[in-house]
């Protein structure tokens, strides 16, 4: 889906610069078009990075910094105090999502919403966003939020209810956006502390 949506950029960014080559039209067109045609396809990027295999870990669904560690009661599904880790992404960092862990997913809505600063509190109640939970086969579980902001409009979750997924494979994208929260049982150990830049896929947030 993402790779269609790049050829589409690039396509119509060609077609501008073409037509930017006749006199009538400027060289600053072209200039202008390339640029966006960049920020675009650094901002879909999809890195390779090496899959992470190990049930005993809850790995970072998201690039960006860690703005959030608190106990909160999540009321949308689990309806219990669980920890909130919330990741906030700036512009210039990849937007796909990762799944944390492996597990059935029982649940999973999208909301629609605002577009606050992704920074702002509310933001994970008010804005648009999906909510994806995973359910360990052990029984524990977990929640996704992502989450739209100022900038960001627009959310794709690869994910359906009654799902298997794997760790490290990919949850989802936020175009041109913004935040995730994800919240974990009480009784896990977080690795990770406020401010911490962290990578999607790669970091550690906790441990069972």
């Amino acid at each position: 889906m993402i790779r269609w949506f790049l050829l589409g950029i690039i396509g119509v960014n060609g077609l501008v610069y073409l037509l930017s080559l006749k006199p009538v039209y400027t060289g600053s067109i072209a200039a202008l078009s390339l640029g966006l045609l960049f920020l675009v396809v650094r901002f879909f990027r999809v890195p390779d990075r090496p899959a992470i295999s190990d049930d005993s870990l809850i790995i970072c669904p998201a690039d960006g910094k860690i703005v959030t560690i608190e106990e909160t009661t999540e009321d949308e599904h689990f309806k219990e105090k669980m920890i909130q880790i919330s990741i906030f992404m700036s512009i210039w960092n990849v937007h796909v999502n990762w799944n944390p862990i492996s597990g059935t997913i029982d649940y999973h809505k999208y909301h629609p919403g605002k577009y606050l600063i992704a920074k702002h509190p509310k933001s994970s109640l008010l804005n648009e966003r999906a909510s994806t939970a995973i359910r360990r086969p052990e029984g524990q579980g977990i929640m996704v939020r992502q989450i739209a902001g100022a900038v960001a409009r627009r959310i794709i979750s690869y994910t359906n209810p009654v799902k298997e997924v794997r760790q490290s494979s990919e949850l989802g994208i936020i175009k041109f956006g913004s935040r995730v929260d994800i919240f974990l049982p009480l009784d896990v150990k977080i690795k990770v502390k406020l401010k911490d830049k962290v990578k999607g896929n790669q970091s550690i947030l906790a441990s069972w």
